[in-house]
């Protein structure tokens, strides 16, 4: 395990572009003419590191009254999962039609909601014992899932976020994200956290932390090399172009803790924002 490893994503932010794949530098002072501040380096411990199943294709992840819930991903491969964090060992799963394609969970209500990718469809369980329940259709893609405790928000992989009312799926409102830079696209696995929703940008190593009532990304957490520096585990680049990225984020509201992992990583890491 880990202790008390400190990290702050100092001055690489100012290196960031959130536009897809683009890193194109910002102004030195990290303002814009339009006076939008860059994010600021949010600062984190890791506190200590889990087994996790390398063949979980991660594109959800909620922690919920003490026990930790996965959603994977992959045809013929999407899962529901129950596991015990501590072990890694799973101790239910539900496997998704062979055709369908999981993606982001998220728990509201003691009801748990888990997107599929482009096939339009929410699958919904109840959390007592994981049996389906319903089969809502969505008409956009289907990225990442969280809550506001009034709401479900959704990503598509766009900048844009989707605030749904849970119980006929009606959309209330669409927030879009940006920084100082312009629209934030490929926003994906979502987790509400304290007033803010954090995301994960598929194939950066960043966490977005976004200001939910005007989309500005006000901060960021920085986790290249993340399993490298924390895990003494170095993936190589092959591994990666596997689909081996950050994906996955968990917060345990009761412990102020957050639970971060990727797609076949071999590790979840337990953090301390700071």
């Amino acid at each position: 395990m880990i202790k008390n490893i400190f990290v702050c994503g100092c001055c690489m932010f100012l290196l960031w572009s959130c536009n897809s794949n683009d890193r194109s530098p910002g102004s030195d002072a990290g303002i814009t003419e339009s006076n939008i501040p860059a994010p600021s380096p949010v600062g984190y411990s890791v506190q200590n590191s889990y087994p996790h199943d390398t063949l979980a294709f991660t594109q959800g992840l909620v922690y919920y009254k003490d026990q930790l819930y996965e959603g994977t991903g992959q045809k013929k491969e999407s899962t529901l999962r129950k596991v015990d964090y501590k072990t890694g060992v799973v101790e239910k799963k539900i496997d998704l039609d062979p055709d369908l394609f999981g993606e982001g969970i998220t728990i509201l209500n003691d009801t748990l909601y888990q997107l599929t990718w482009e096939d339009h469809l929410v699958l919904v369980y109840s959390l007592r014992d994981l049996k389906q329940v319903r089969t809502i259709y969505w008409n956009r893609e289907g990225w990442g899932i969280t809550h506001d405790n009034v709401n479900l928000i959704i990503s598509d992989g766009t900048d844009k976020l989707y605030f749904v009312r849970p119980g006929d799926f009606k959309l209330m409102k669409i927030v879009s994200v940006y920084n100082h830079l312009g629209p934030v696209n490929n926003l994906n696995e979502l987790e509400y956290i304290n007033g803010y929703v954090y995301a994960n940008q598929w194939e950066t190593d960043y966490i977005l932390k976004i200001d939910p009532s005007s989309g500005l990304v006000t901060g960021i957490l920085d986790f290249t090399d993340a399993l490298k520096r924390f895990a003494n585990i170095n993936y190589d680049k092959k591994s990666v172009q596997q689909g081996a990225v950050l994906n996955g984020i968990a917060w345990d509201s009761a412990s102020n803790r957050l639970f971060v992992t990727g797609k076949l990583w071999p590790k979840i890491l337990e953090v301390k924002l700071n």
